[in-house]
């Protein structure tokens, strides 16, 4: 029997080089597409870019101090939308919790759906604001003509009186923007119309 050639150093040496690289573009690929949530995860857990906190409770601690709390509403092209705030501004005790309401309607002539993003500015004061009942990241549906008024519940952390980036701040401002959605499809009716085409074969 004849023995087959076993690699040499160099080739063993170029078979690493190109497993490695081949594992770093799978990995680069991988991350580029793990950016954007990790992204949204980091703004959300940290604040960073104006990004509110969402909180399961309210505040127990109020403080004799108030900021003034204005809101901003703004619709994408291509949702044919009127989009704007109930109130444009209101003056609240730090640690209180209060409830504005937003409005929208749908002046096009079939059902369309919308969703969307917020943010605070100044960015420093995003960490501090904290909501407890938002429509925000929600697929909203309306039909032809229909308006909906969409609750906003919220508090201003105490905290932010301490922090020396944020304690002079006396305004901030909640702002929202709805961007059109092609609205998702139920899991249940997907199911369902996967069984029929299988009833069909």
């Amino acid at each position: 029997m004849t023995n087959a050639p076993q690699p040499t150093r160099k080739e063993r040496a170029n078979g690493v080089i190109v497993g490695t690289c081949i594992a770093f573009v799978a990995g680069m690929v991988g991350m580029a597409y793990a950016a954007v949530p990790l992204y949204d995860m980091f703004c959300r857990v940290t604040g960073y870019n104006g990004t509110t906190q969402r909180v399961e409770q309210a505040s127990d601690v109020i403080l004799d101090e108030k900021v003034k709390v204005t809101f901003d509403a703004n619709t994408s092209s291509g949702l044919p939308w009127e989009f704007q705030p109930v109130q444009r501004d209101i003056d609240v005790k730090i640690g209180e919790t209060v409830q504005v309401t937003y409005r929208a309607k749908n002046l096009s002539s079939k059902p369309t759906t919308g969703q969307a993003t917020f943010n605070v500015t100044p960015m420093a004061a995003g960490a501090y604001f904290n909501k407890v009942q938002c429509f925000c990241f929600t697929e909203t549906t309306l039909q032809p003509g229909e308006e909906m008024e969409m609750p906003v519940v919220f508090f201003v952390d105490p905290e932010i009186v301490k922090s020396v980036e944020t304690k002079g701040i006396k305004t901030l401002t909640l702002s929202y923007t709805f961007y059109p959605r092609e609205p998702s499809k139920p899991v249940a009716g997907m199911k369902a119309k996967t069984g029929e085409a299988e009833n069909k074969l």
